[in-house]
């Protein structure tokens, strides 16, 4: 079948695999192979290009692609809609998060979603703001955790929560006892910056009150950012959420001179199925009560 034939072709790129594919689908690697031979002698072009590296998409492949995998969403919209005529609730809900709605929220909130909906299948896929609005628009997931605003004005946002954003300092440092740092004191130490997909929420900061950091260090994982700090090389400015998730808190947290929050949101694009729409729900749900 076609469809079947898409989805080997989707999951593929998506692993850069053939031999994960084959092993996701229960499929054998030359049954993999022959799926996309297929298509490519069907269609007269090539998909992909196998290497040691791994799958890497063509142009022509990745032009497809974005098609392909919206009729695979569609399909899978129809299967719930049938299904839910039925009285089944089955389908898979796959979610875009950044690391601290990983590790914070989303294990209580897939625990509160499975006890109502036991088989609906939760997919994750980490990484950082930008990632997940082009995952979304690509619809590789069918909704994702961001920080609004929305890079995207095509992508419809549900507003959570605000996660105040804070200075970390290390407990060695003179102004640990303080409750608070000025934007002088942050200009005057050496600072350790989030690196690209997550520096969004500090550089706002930076920009709306006209801060020049002595920027020493930037790192893109926030635990090497809080491992840095510890040992007294800089200080630096995360959300709540990440800094109360660390375990070891070998560092104080001072809140800003002037409050300020990174707004976390759900977004997902105009169409979601129903599976989606019963995990959206749950999220605000278990975000009003828990969160």
């Amino acid at each position: 079948m076609t469809i079947s034939r898409y989805e080997v072709f989707s999951r593929v790129v998506e692993l850069k695999s053939l031999t994960k594919a084959g092993i996701e689908l229960n499929l054998t690697q030359p049954g993999v192979s022959h799926a996309i031979n297929s298509l490519e002698t069907e269609w007269g072009i090539p998909l992909i290009t196998r290497s040691r590296s791994g799958v890497q998409l063509t142009n022509d492949g990745a032009r497809i692609l974005k098609h392909i995998r919206e009729l695979l969403r569609v399909n899978e919209e129809i299967n719930q809609e049938v299904a839910a005529i039925k009285g089944i609730e089955v389908g898979t809900v796959k979610i875009g998060t950044f690391a601290s709605a990983a590790s914070q929220w989303l294990p209580k909130i897939i625990t509160f979603f499975q006890k109502s909906n036991p088989n609906i299948e939760i997919k994750l896929f980490e990484g950082d703001y930008k990632s997940i609005e082009q995952w979304l628009l690509n619809n590789e997931v069918d909704c994702g955790f961001i920080v609004l605003p929305s890079l995207s004005k095509s992508l419809k946002v549900i507003p959570l929560k605000e996660d105040p954003m804070v200075c970390i300092v290390s407990n060695q440092h003179p102004l640990h006892k303080q409750d608070k740092i000025t934007f002088r004191q942050i200009e005057k130490e050496p600072f350790i910056i989030p690196k690209e997909g997550g520096d969004t929420d500090v550089t706002r900061i930076f920009k709306e009150h006209n801060i020049k950091p002595n920027i020493k260090y930037e790192l893109y994982e926030d635990k090497a950012i809080v491992s840095m700090v510890e040992n007294n090389l800089g200080i630096s400015i995360l959300s709540e959420m990440v800094a109360l998730d660390e375990s070891s808190k070998d560092f104080s947290i001072l809140d800003l001179e002037v409050d300020s929050y990174r707004l976390i949101g759900l977004a997902t694009t105009s169409s979601v199925s129903p599976a989606t729409e019963k995990f959206i729900e749950c999220v605000k749900s278990w975000v009003k009560q828990f969160a």
